[in-house]
């Protein structure tokens, strides 16, 4: 995610196509070419939910461009680095992605999303909301990345109708009605 780009988020379509990372390079960060399949338009579909993330993290973003003004050097980032303990040259650069994590703890926290919340989340609920609405798995599964459709169906193919029921069977569990014939 430290790699993805303003220009390459398809906002109409919810995608993001995946062409660059974040590598470690001696004591700083830098973006290299991803190269993970071979596949020069990688695409991955996400929920909206998390699309209105990435427009909220653009107006914090742009907000954050215009306070350092010409201190940002603009990389295309989408989670550029801020102005935080700013070093210069280094405002709008690629982070280090343990510093990331430590952030997205404190960030989480303001919307009051659950503990163990991850972005990633959002990605899973447009392949479980898919394959809920019996879109074909093997599109799915190509456009979650994923290395068979087998994968997709094991992760994401039963979770919420598997979920629905323990809930509904416990609730009567609870309440006493799985003991009425």
């Amino acid at each position: 995610m430290l790699g993805w780009k303003w220009s390459l988020i398809h906002w109409d379509e919810c995608a993001i196509e995946l062409a660059w990372i974040v590598v470690e390079e001696g004591n700083t960060y830098r973006l290299r070419k991803l190269t993970k399949d071979g596949d020069d338009n990688a695409i991955i579909y996400v929920d909206q939910a998390l699309m209105n993330v990435l427009k909220w993290q653009k107006e914090c973003q742009d907000a954050e461009r215009e306070r350092l003004g010409d201190l940002w050097v603009d990389h295309d980032l989408v989670f550029a680095r801020d102005g935080f303990k700013l070093y210069r040259g280094e405002a709008g650069g690629p982070q280090d992605p343990e510093k990331v994590s430590a952030r997205w703890r404190t960030a989480r926290n303001r919307p009051h999303l659950p503990e163990n919340f991850r972005l990633h989340d959002w990605r899973a609920s447009k392949i479980t909301n898919g394959l809920d609405n019996h879109e074909n798995p093997v599109e799915v599964s190509a456009n979650a990345r994923h290395h068979s459709p087998g994968y997709t169906m094991a992760r994401y193919g039963r979770r919420r109708a598997e979920g629905a029921k323990k809930l509904a069977a416990s609730s009567a569990a609870r309440i006493g009605l799985s003991s009425l014939v």
